[in-house]
């Protein structure tokens, strides 16, 4: 079977991919390389450095199925360039359903936030309750899921609602919360927390790959589904870090409200089971960090590099 990867360079792009070889598949990544391109030759690899919103370019001859993950990655960065946030993360998402349609692509793998749900007083968050969305990156997860589920008469839709992503990945993300404390506690030996008591879903990246891969090998689990299995304060992320790493936490305040827990009963119903902690994506990276693997780069945080780059042409 062949997949098309869209952002296949990205955080998950790095981790999945490997893995999508390794099962037999062939695959074309399309991804404007914005952070660099880490992914391994292979012979069954195509990588096309290209962007989503150029819906003409987007190579989907005998493409059975698209695992869509392009999207101006995270709040701050949404923020950065709203037309550019919609243009990229709603409008060509849009545009990749009508094609894939037209051209009878079968499935569409799509990765959602679990953001979308906005601030919840809810115990259990589940995929039935209103979305509030807050930023314009969740706005136009919202929006394209929305557009998504209308063509589920014509191909196999399955939505993913990630929570927040950690552990290691060649094209790293040093700008999500397990990620950022870890690093902050192994270069600094202090831990900046702001606000702490926020809530947040985490899932391990080797977890998250592997929904997607589930969803690859069962087509009739379809629909809206949570991903995130650890629903842990930033502040006691903060404290975890600590038993491996010494550290003073520091605690400011914080004007950002997103508090949120997912419950992820459905996912689990289909027969997927996670095998990673964030204590592994805490042990991992300090493994990394220590052997020389992993550095603090510029390029690993989307908001700055994006500043400095994308936005400054």
């Amino acid at each position: 079977m062949k997949l098309l990867v869209t952002g296949g360079c990205g955080y998950k792009g790095h981790v999945l991919v490997p893995k999508l070889l390794a099962d037999g598949f062939d695959v074309v990544v399309l991804d404007t390389q914005w952070f660099g391109n880490f992914l391994v030759p292979h012979p069954r690899l195509q990588v096309i450095c290209g962007d989503v919103r150029d819906i003409g370019n987007v190579p989907l001859d005998g493409v059975a199925c698209i695992i869509h993950l392009s999207s101006i990655a995270n709040d701050p960065c949404g923020d950065l360039d709203p037309q550019l946030t919609w243009e990229v993360s709603a409008l060509a998402t849009m545009q990749l359903a009508d094609k894939a349609r037209r051209l009878g692509v079968e499935r569409f793998i799509y990765a959602s936030s679990g953001s979308v749900y906005g601030v919840k007083d809810e115990l259990q968050v589940t995929e039935d309750l209103e979305l509030k969305p807050i930023s314009e990156y969740n706005k136009t997860k919202m929006v394209a899921e929305r557009v998504l589920l209308s063509y589920s008469d014509d191909m196999v839709v399955q939505i993913v609602r990630p929570a927040t992503v950690c552990g290691y990945s060649p094209r790293m993300r040093l700008d999500v919360s397990v990620n950022m404390l870890t690093m902050q506690a192994l270069m600094n030996g202090k831990i900046t927390v702001f606000g702490g008591d926020q809530t947040r879903p985490n899932i391990h990246i080797d977890d998250i790959t592997d929904v997607y891969r589930h969803f690859l090998a069962h087509p009739e689990v379809t629909g809206v589904y949570n991903a995130g299995f650890e629903n842990i304060s930033i502040l006691d992320i903060a404290k975890m870090v600590t038993e491996y790493v010494p550290a003073e936490i520091v605690v400011s305040a914080s004007n950002d409200p997103r508090s949120y827990r997912v419950n992820s009963d459905k996912l689990l119903a289909t027969g997927f089971s996670p095998k990673k902690s964030v204590r592994h994506a805490i042990r991992e990276i300090i493994d990394k960090y220590q052997a020389g693997t992993l550095r603090d780069e510029e390029r690993f945080s989307n908001l700055k590099w994006m500043q400095k780059t994308v936005l400054a042409k």
